[in-house]
């Protein structure tokens, strides 16, 4: 089991950086992280994602070159950096763990808030 605990949401001016973390329970260097949204009356959208040991990412095209995800793993965190932020990235970010064998994320975070004001 994999506790996630996320922070750093809040309230930011377009065009303005936030900082996400995700701190998980233990170790969990051997399990794929990725960050989710999901805005009012919309489905749960994939943000990003990083392989264990951080060495492949991947963005949906909406965030591509504004968002950074990264991990540490000696801190069992891992990171999403936003900047250039918009009024249509206002969601509710999760943080979420996936073992490297595993086809599904299994573990997730309870949420942190982010709204963008135009």
């Amino acid at each position: 089991q994999v506790q996630l605990v996320e922070s750093g949401g809040g309230l930011v001016e377009s065009g303005g950086p936030l900082r996400l973390s995700c701190q998980a329970s233990r170790t969990f260097s051997t399990y794929i992280m990725g960050w989710f949204r999901q805005a009012p009356g919309k489905e749960r959208e994939i943000v990003a994602t990083i392989s264990c040991g951080g060495g492949t990412t991947s963005y949906a095209d909406s965030v591509k070159g504004r968002f950074t995800i990264s991990r540490d793993d000696a801190k069992n965190t891992v990171y999403l950096q936003m900047i250039s932020l918009k009024p249509e990235d206002t969601a509710v970010y999760y943080c979420a763990a996936r073992a490297h064998w595993a086809a599904k994320y299994d573990y997730w975070g309870q949420g942190t808030q982010v709204t963008v004001s135009s």
